[in-house]
Parts: C-alpha cells; sequence; structure tokens
C-alpha cells in the first residue's frame, strides 16, 4: 500500500500539544518526504529537549499509519523555544499590500545607508526620549543579523506566548520592546536568506501584541543599515507614516545616507526628518568642543533637500556607557539626554507624534 504525505500529515495532526494545536498546524514540521513507505521530516520551533519529548509519540503516530515501513525525525540542535515560546523565522505568508500593524498610531523607521552612524543607538535614545515625554511608544530592533537592542536597552528575558502564536513583548524604561536578539543566545549568528529574513520581521510585526501594555502612539523601527530586503519589505508591506534619516557629518557618511534617502522616495515613504550624530565631542577635561568628523554636513543637505532638519547629537562616551550598561543616555539626564529631548520635543510639536 503507497503512503502520501497527506496522510502522514494528517496523522501528525492528531498528536495535540497540551498548549494548543498540533505538530503542523505549529508548523514544527519541515522537509517532509514521503518515498516507498520511508518517511522522514525534521521537527524544529521548539527547544530540543522538548522535541526530544515529543519525538516518540510523533513516531508512533506515524507508524501507524498503513504502508509507512520507517520513520526518521530529525532534531537539530538550536536556540532553546519551549513547547510555549514562539518561533521565529520562516518564509512570509502572502499579503494583500501594506498592512496597518494593530494597536500602533504612527510607524516610524530609522534608519541609515551605512553601519557605524549610531543608528540604533539613536533609535533606542529616541524612544525613551518619546516615552519621557509622556508618549506611549515601541520599539522594535529590526536589525535581524545584528540586534544591538536587548543589550541597550537592558533586557535578556525571552518573550512569552500563550498560544504559540502571538508574541508578547518585553517593557524597559517605560518602551514596550520586541528583538530577535531575545529569542537567541546572545553570542549566536542568524545565518538566513532574504526570505526567513522577511518572514521574521512580518512576525514580529504582525504576531507581537504591540498594545498589550496599551494602544502605543508610536512605534519606532531600528532598521538595519542599508538598502536590503528589511528595508524593502517593510515599505512594501506595511503602512509606514515615515522614516528618519541618521548620519554622521562627513562625505562618506552623507553618500550613503543619500542612497537611503532616495529609497525612501522610490518606495513612496516620506522622510521626516534628519538627525546628524556625532556632531560635536567636548573634551571632558578642558571643555574645548572638536568636529571629529566634520559638522554641519546634515543640516545642509537636509536644507539643500527641503527636508525636516531635527537636530544634531554630540559624540560623548556617556552615551556608548549609557548603551552598553542598558540605560540609555536620553533616561539618566544631560546634555545627550537634552539632546534627544529636543529631537522628541520637535517630531511631537510637527504632529508626526
Amino acid at each position: 500500500m503507497t503512503v502520501t504525505k497527506e496522510q502522514v500529515l494528517e496523522a501528525l495532526k492528531q498528536v495535540k500539544f497540551p498548549d494548543g494545536g498540533d505538530p503542523v498546524s505549529r508548523d514544527f514540521v519541515r522537509a517532509l518526504a514521503v518515498e516507498a513507505g520511508v518517511v522522514r521530516f525534521v521537527l524544529e520551533g521548539a527547544g530540543p529537549e522538548a522535541l526530544a519529548a515529543i519525538k516518540p509519540t510523533l513516531e508512533a503516530a506515524v507508524r501507524a499509519v498503513p504502508g509507512v515501513g520507517s520513520v526518521t525525525i530529525v532534531v537539530p540542535s538550536g536556540p532553546p523555544q519551549g513547547m510555549g515560546g514562539p518561533k521565529i523565522g520562516g518564509h512570509p505568508t502572502p499579503q494583500a499590500g501594506p498592512l496597518p500593524v494593530a494597536g500602533v498610531k504612527t510607524i516610524i523607521a530609522v534608519g541609515s545607508g551605512k553601519g557605524g552612524v549610531g543608528k540604533s543607538t539613536v533609535s533606542s535614545n529616541l524612544a525613551v526620549a518619546l516615552a519621557r515625554a509622556g508618549k506611549k511608544v515601541g520599539l522594535l530592533d529590526a536589525d535581524i543579523y545584528g540586534p544591538s537592542q536587548p543589550r541597550m536597552m537592558g533586557v535578556n528575558k525571552r518573550p512569552a506566548s500563550p498560544d504559540g502564536k502571538t508574541i508578547i513583548p518585553l517593557q524597559a524604561h517605560g518602551v514596550t520592546l520586541m528583538s530577535i536578539g531575545l529569542m537567541l543566545k546572545e553570542d549566536e549568528a542568524v545565518i538566513w536568506r532574504g526570505p526567513m529574513l522577511m518572514g521574521a520581521l512580518q512576525q514580529m510585526l504582525g504576531q507581537v501584541a504591540w498594545d498589550h501594555y496599551g494602544p502605543l502612539d508610536v512605534l519606532v523601527i531600528d532598521l538595519p543599515p542599508g538598502t536590503g530586503d528589511i528595508q524593502l519589505s517593510l515599505c512594501q508591506k506595511t503602512k509606514l507614516d515615515g522614516a528618519i534619516i541618521v548620519s554622521t557629518p562627513q562625505d562618506v557618511a552623507l553618500l550613503d545616507a543619500k542612497k537611503a534617502l532616495d529609497m525612501f522616495r522610490r518606495l513612496g515613504t516620506p522622510v521626516m526628518g534628519l538627525i546628524e550624530n556625532m556632531s560635536t565631542y567636548t573634551c571632558p577635561n578642558c571643555g574645548h568642543e572638536a568636529h571629529l568628523f566634520g559638522h554641519g554636513g546634515v543640516g545642509a543637505e537636509a536644507e539643500r533637500l527641503n527636508l525636516p532638519y531635527l537636530g544634531e547629537l554630540p559624540l560623548d562616551l556617556d552615551v556608548r556607557l549609557a548603551g552598553d550598561a542598558g540605560t540609555p543616555a536620553a533616561a539618566q539626564g544631560g546634555a545627550a539626554a537634552e539632546a534627544y529631548a529636543a529631537i522628541a520635543a520637535k517630531l511631537i510639536g510637527a504632529g508626526v507624534v
């Protein structure tokens, strides 16, 4: 008797999990192959220990299918994702056009044309500054290859998932936070092709309960550097209200920032303003101001393009130390906090947030 994939999947659907669903509906069964009575598939989507515990039950269910001669179930090693925990990654599901994010009023992407200009630092501190100004703020770390927001925001707890699908975000410094870095070990690399990245972004926008702690006034999205898959997917699949471009003043950084501006223009996403980061360094010993990367280049570019110039941010050792310690400078007071508060006030005053 010839056994089919459909028969195997139907048998697996009969195995119910205590917290709801089955291995097929929860998308735990991957790379299923059925040939001449031999069944093979990969079981992933939860921690290795949890998968090993249910493996015998699944083997028995498949062996009971008429025509099955042998069953091989592979459980790969990987980051711990408990039976009730969310699983991030996979190909995106089809959707019709740009969609809003439930429970979020305004979505702002923070981008840059290149890495190393402090975009993630600006994202976290701007989110905190907006929260301190009285807004309900969310922060999505969309830099999937290099997630840094868990460290900068001082959180390392794994998000909960009551049904294996909905993800409950965390909170830190008055900001609702989600990052793929919360799902991985700190030194573990994400080695995915473009479709997996787009699927992960879709999940973090659509499956995260962003309004779990109340509706958000604004969701700040920390984009990866460049103009690649994540930026394209976000602009095409999500109703973005606008983008903020971060650059340092020197010509090389501005060249790449212009590429980011062109990308958002071509994708129909309005640019809400430009920020000059690492603009001025003040010597802590003598008070002398130096412009290590130049000064004013971003403001001049904003004027040339007739775009809002949101302000300049200092090159400050305390900002770096605060980010490494998990308490953003915007939450601590001082010159850097005042600079971020001024940018937040501009966005609020302009009615952006």
